[in-house]
């Protein structure tokens, strides 16, 4: 009976040893997330950065935290949303206080490829630094990174989380913003019907074709040889040259954003806006940086006939102003737009590992 009692009394001393109050302790943990590029090049990922599996999982939870803004109503995710292909398919974002933004939301797939500066006039020189703006922006979530933080550190699961991905629970708005650009860096859309032609495994309708073949031919009046232009701008794996441009949408006298100009103060830079990816471009209206196109159709038409003369109109689209503009055809148009459907990354509106962790 003795070792039945003794026994008992060591069982009840283990289970008290392991109470809540004596938990394993959180610990670091610096495994390497796996990143699928497929066909992509290396985006030579920041060595002071490389997403591991806790800084990313912290990254998509700050990504859907609405306590990083003002009064805790607005997350990344909701000017970034993903059933819209992590865009914003309204003209401007509304922020808290109600107020829309002053341009219009771009994606945020495929940002390890960017090197050139983050939104459309490029004053976030990384993607860690873009994730930090829209907190601190009065038209936008209108907190301070000082508040944000101190609303973290009062949530013991993003304390620990802190651990896992840092090595410690020191909350800082630099972490806050490391962390979201690992996150942002695993969003890869790498999946459209045009990647899955060019491995072989679709084939492209008729319409697809052609307007394929437009896309990347040029233009040229002299030889008779019809072209849409459009790789020059919207070329390579990604369909952006990452490059500041003067698109044609307004003349000098309706410059009313100057876009580029306000960072650099380079006269050159006046209406110049980021060229943006062309994938998933038809789940991602309206277009351009005012997003004063609702449809491919007008995008397609500007490009052909709409694109006006001034001072820092880039050299590639004077094409576009001949008498006649690009000469399409009504069917050139179409199928233009038909091919630009081909870039769609369905899978990326539904990948749980980009979904709302809470």
């Amino acid at each position: 009976m003795k070792y039945i009692v003794l026994f008992l009394f060591l069982l009840a001393t283990l289970i008290g040893a392991c109470g809540p109050d004596e938990q394993t302790p959180v610990q670091f943990d610096p495994s390497l997330y796996s990143l699928d590029f497929g066909t992509f090049p290396n985006p030579n990922l920041p060595a002071d950065n490389l997403p591991t599996n806790a800084g990313v999982q912290l990254g998509r939870m700050l990504f859907y935290e609405k306590a990083l803004s003002k009064d805790g109503s607005m997350a990344c995710a909701d000017c970034h949303l993903q059933k819209d292909l992590f865009s914003d398919i309204r003209q401007f974002s509304i922020g808290v206080e109600e107020l829309p933004g002053k341009r219009q939301a771009m994606p945020v797939f495929n940002l390890a490829w960017h090197k050139n500066g983050l939104f459309w006039d490029g004053r976030a020189p990384l993607v860690r630094d873009q994730a930090l703006k829209p907190i601190q922006d009065p038209l936008e979530m209108n907190e301070t990174l000082d508040n944000a933080v101190a609303k973290l550190k009062a949530i013991k699961n993003y304390r620990d989380q802190f651990v896992r991905a840092f090595g410690d629970d020191t909350i800082t708005a630099d972490r806050i913003g490391l962390a979201i650009e690992q996150f942002e860096f695993t969003m890869i859309s790498n999946d459209s019907k045009y990647d899955r032609f060019l491995l072989g495994e679709m084939t492209l309708t008729d319409s697809e074709e052609r307007g394929r073949v437009l896309f990347f031919r040029e233009f040229d009046p002299f030889i008779g040889q019809k072209g849409g232009e459009c790789f020059h701008c919207h070329g390579g794996f990604n369909f952006t040259n990452d490059q500041f441009m003067n698109n044609g949408l307004d003349d000098d006298s309706g410059f009313t954003d100057l876009g580029r100009f306000i960072v650099t103060n380079e006269p050159q830079d006046k209406a110049r806006f980021k060229v943006p990816s062309l994938r998933n471009i038809s789940f991602t209206p309206p277009y351009m940086h005012d997003g004063r196109f609702s449809t491919l159709e007008e995008v397609i038409e500007h490009y052909a006939t709409g694109v006006k003369p001034s001072s820092t109109l880039d050299d590639l689209l004077f094409h576009n102003i001949e008498p006649d503009g690009l000469q399409l055809t009504a069917q050139d148009k179409a199928d233009l737009v038909q091919f630009l459907k081909t870039l769609t990354d369905e899978n990326l509106s539904s990948d749980v590992r980009f979904s709302n962790p809470f």
